[in-house]
Parts: structure tokens; sequence; C-alpha cells
């Protein structure tokens, strides 16, 4: 499956995430690394706000980054991928809690997940990798840093 993400929408909705922190595209971009590995996905991710020397798309396999310029946004660049894909949009799910981004989606057939459904997914795919290696519990740094902020993050949520 391909997912397309609203990714400026999606970060604020990971327990420890925060879009003020200093490299929350990339902490992003590598959670779902992790995942599309996992899920044999992978993901086009859409970041608007991005300097012009610094807009354009990057690829972190299995992941693609698009850095939207500043003065264009995410929601319009979404728009015009999901457009371009055609009718090969249905086969594509779309991550946004946004409502112009999910109506653009379903207007093209795509499936839609809102973003808080998918960060909990997201975190339930990371938090069950299997270990790396046979018979050996290794762990990744990087997911034991990203279970410390989502178990700290929910010490903090108020209570239901």
């Amino acid at each position: 499956m391909h997912l397309i993400l609203d990714g400026h929408n999606l970060i604020p909705k990971i327990p420890g995430m925060r879009l003020s922190n200093l490299d929350d595209e990339m902490e992003l971009i590598r959670m779902l690394q992790v995942y599309c590995r996992l899920h044999h996905d992978t993901a086009t991710v859409f970041f608007d706000g991005a300097p012009a020397n610094q807009a354009g798309t990057r690829r972190y396999h299995p992941v693609t980054a698009v850095f939207v310029r500043l003065g264009q946004t995410a929601d319009d660049a979404i728009a015009s991928h999901l457009h371009t894909l055609g009718k090969r949009a249905k086969n594509i799910t779309v991550i946004s809690s946004d409502r112009r981004v999910q109506n653009d989606a379903r207007a093209v057939h795509a499936a839609v997940i809102s973003s808080d459904v998918f960060a909990g997914k997201l975190i339930e795919g990371i938090r069950t990798e299997p270990p790396t290696h046979a018979g050996k519990d290794e762990s990744n740094p990087d997911i034991d840093e990203w279970l410390r902020l989502f178990n700290e993050g929910r010490k903090n949520d108020p209570p239901d």
C-alpha cells in the first residue's frame, strides 16, 4: 500500500513530538521508514513552509519527503499529487485530519485515515517491531527513544 501523509498535520498527534522541535520532520521520516519496512508499505509525506533553498523532493527509502516551498501549502501539493495519479489514486491511503485534504482524497476514491488514528497505528506498529536478529533481543536506539517519548507523553495526557 502507498500512504500519502500531511506531515505537519500528523506530527502534533504523536506523543512526544512537537512542531516546534528542531528536527521534527526528520524524526517523523525515520518513524515512517520503520513503519513502512515492517508493513511493506511506501509513503510520500508532505511538509509545507520550506524556504526556497530547501524546498523539493528527497528520498529516504521507502519514504519520499516533499518539502513544499514557503507560500504554498502541503494541502495544495497533496491535492495536485492526487490529481496527477488519476485512477491510480484508488490504491492510495491519505493520512490527514484536515477536512479539505480528506475531501480531496475521497473525490479521487483514495482511502482516508485521520492523523489521530494513524498516530496510534504508527506507534503500535513500531512498538511491535520484531527483534533485528532471530533469537537475539537487540533494540533499535531510535525506537527505544520514540517509545520513551510516547510513554512520557501518555503520562502527561489528561485522564479520560
